[in-house]
C-alpha cells in the first residue's frame, strides 16, 4: 500500500503534471483489439486499459489511457514493470514512488488508481507464473 505523503505545493505539482504529461506522449498506445471490457483496470479515475503477453519468460504490458496525465503514469509504470519475469514483479518493492515522489502529486482519486494499476500487474505476474509452473 502507497503511504500519503504531505501534499506538495502548487509549482511542485505543476511540474510534476507537466512529467505525466511528457511520459503520457511516450505512450505507444494499445490496439483496439484491447481496449476491452476485461482489460479495464477498475479503480481509476480515467479509463485505463491494460493488455500483458509473455516473451521469452517476460512479461511485456501494453497500456492506453483516455486522460493524459494518467497516461503518463501508466508509461512511468510500463518502464518499470514491463519486460520482467513474473517473479521480479511479484517481489518488486514499489518503495521508488515514495522515493521519487510520486503519489505526493496525485489527488486522492488518482492515488487509488495507481494502486489499482499496481494491483493488476502484480495479478497478471501471478498469473503467468502460475501458466508458466503448468506447462
Amino acid at each position: 500500500m502507497i503511504r500519503r505523503p504531505p501534499r506538495s505545493t502548487r509549482k511542485e505539482s505543476s511540474a510534476a503534471s507537466d512529467v505525466y504529461k511528457r511520459q503520457g506522449k511516450s505512450l505507444t498506445g494499445l490496439s483496439e483489439e484491447f481496449k476491452t471490457e476485461e482489460n479495464i483496470i477498475k479503480g481509476c479515475q480515467s479509463q485505463v486499459w491494460l493488455h500483458a503477453f509473455l516473451k521469452d519468460d517476460k512479461i511485456v504490458f501494453e497500456a492506453e489511457s483516455d486522460a493524459i496525465i494518467v497516461k503518463g503514469i501508466v508509461a512511468m509504470l510500463l518502464r518499470v514493470f514491463s519486460n520482467q519475469t513474473p517473479n521480479d514483479i511479484m517481489n518488486a518493492d514499489i518503495f521508488f514512488m515514495e522515493k521519487i515522489g510520486m503519489a505526493k502529486h496525485l489527488s486522492p482519486t488518482r492515488a487509488n488508481g495507481l494502486v489499482a494499476m499496481i494491483k493488476q500487474i502484480k495479478l497478471y505476474a501471478l498469473a503467468f507464473k502460475t501458466k508458466m509452473s503448468v506447462n
